[in-house]
Formats: structure tokens, sequence, C-alpha cells
């Protein structure tokens, strides 16, 4: 059994990105811990707790993760305008690199990781708490926390054809995610595809945006053919000719 870490940047990201691994990877018997850099609020945190994060626990069960953990950024938001930090902690892309990536190593150690899944070099679609995610994992896994990291990502010309069957702008996605050429590893999650739909829909919060809406209203075969596949480049390791 080895022990499998995914760093996402806010609750939700782990379903979309890396869902169908995790929840592969606890099938078949590996330990799968989760860690949350914000909790993906851009207020103060209510006095019951952030609903976000008990959303995230949720979709961890559904996935079969064993752990969530919380590394106590605020979400950043996206657009030009970046807000005042909530009273009660950081927001991610005003965090110490060095120091969220000694929490997140703290996490590695004690979990004694065998893998880590972080974000390729654009943060994936570009939101600036995802860029930092990508920084912070890298910083973890140069401290020797982990022995092996992929970031996850989506080859662009899928991301572009995904896109377009969505009837979402293609022409975005140019600077987006990773060329195929740099993908080194594609998991075939189709098997879980169900229990990744699933688990997108334990995001309640979150469903009324226009992707995870259209994402939930598929038909699970639909789902499954459109993101029954999650890829990943490693760290170290060398690219396709």
């Amino acid at each position: 059994m080895a022990t499998l870490v995914a760093f996402h940047a806010h609750p939700d990201d782990e379903v979309l990105l890396t869902g169908g691994t995790l929840a592969r990877a606890a099938a078949e018997g590996h330990r799968v811990v989760i860690v949350a850099a914000t909790d993906g609020h851009m207020d103060a945190v209510p006095p019951r707790g952030a609903p976000r994060l008990a959303e995230l626990r949720a979709a961890a069960g559904v996935l079969g993760a064993h752990r969530v953990v919380h590394l106590g950024y605020a979400d950043s938001g996206h657009g030009k305008d970046l807000y005042p930090d909530p009273a009660d902690r950081p927001r991610l892309v005003r965090a110490d690199t060095q120091e969220a990536a000694g929490r997140l190593a703290d996490v590695l150690r004690q979990e004694r990781a065998d893998l880590l899944l972080g974000y390729d070099r654009n943060g994936g679609y570009g939101h600036r708490d995802h860029v930092k995610v990508h920084e912070i994992g890298r910083r973890a896994f140069a401290s020797g926390a982990v022995p092996r990291l992929l970031e996850g990502t989506v080859p662009r010309e899928t991301a572009a054809r995904l896109a377009r069957a969505l009837r979402e702008d293609a022409t975005r996605l140019e600077r987006m995610f990773l060329p195929r050429a740099e993908i080194t590893h594609a998991v075939n999650v189709r098997r879980y595809a169900a229990l990744k739909q699933r688990a997108l829909a334990e995001h309640r919060s979150q469903t009324g945006g226009k992707l995870p809406g259209t994402l939930l209203g598929l038909p699970v075969p639909l789902f499954r053919a459109l993101l029954g596949r999650e890829w990943f480049s490693e760290v170290g390791r060398p690219r396709r000719p």
C-alpha cells in the first residue's frame, strides 16, 4: 500500500482534476490524503466552520479518501483586484511560499507519502491560487519530503476539444495547461466516472457555476467519455520525444 497526497487550491478542484485518480487509488488499497491550500472562501469563516470545507470532506468520502487537511489560507479570488486579507487568515497568493511549503512538507512527512500530486507550471487554467499551488508543491518536493511529484494537467489539445463540446471559447486555452508532448502519465478512470460525478455533486455551493452545472447535468456515459481520463506530468521524468 502506498500513500498518495493530492494538493489542491480550492475545494472542488480535487474532483475536477484528479477525482478519478483518487477514487481509483483508494479502491486499489492505497491511502489517499487531500490537502486544500484554501478553504475556498473570500471572507471570514463563519463560527460554525467553512461550508466549502464541509463539502470537501463529503466529496472526499465519496472518493474514498482517508484524510482531508486545510493548510490555513483564504481564497485569493481572481480578476484584476486582489482584496485585503480576511481578519482570520491570509490569502494564499500573499503567503510566504517557503512557509506554505513547510506546512505541506509536514503533512507529507506525517503521512510518509510516496507520491505528491500538484499542478502544472501554468496552474492549469491560470488562476493565481493554482499557480501558487504549483510553486508550493515544487518547493515541498525539493525539500525531500516526498520522492515523487506528478503535476496534474490536461493536454491543451484535449482541453480545447472539451471546451468546444461544452460550447466554451477554446482560443483562450493556448497558454493554459501543457502541450501533449509534456504529458508523462494518462490515467484511465472511466470505471470511476460515476463516483467522480457524485463527488462533484457534493460541492453544492459551486454547482450553480456554468462548468460544474453542465458536467452534473450530463448522463454518466457522456461524463465518462469526456472525463474518463486524467493526465499528469512527472517532475524529473524525461518528456516524450
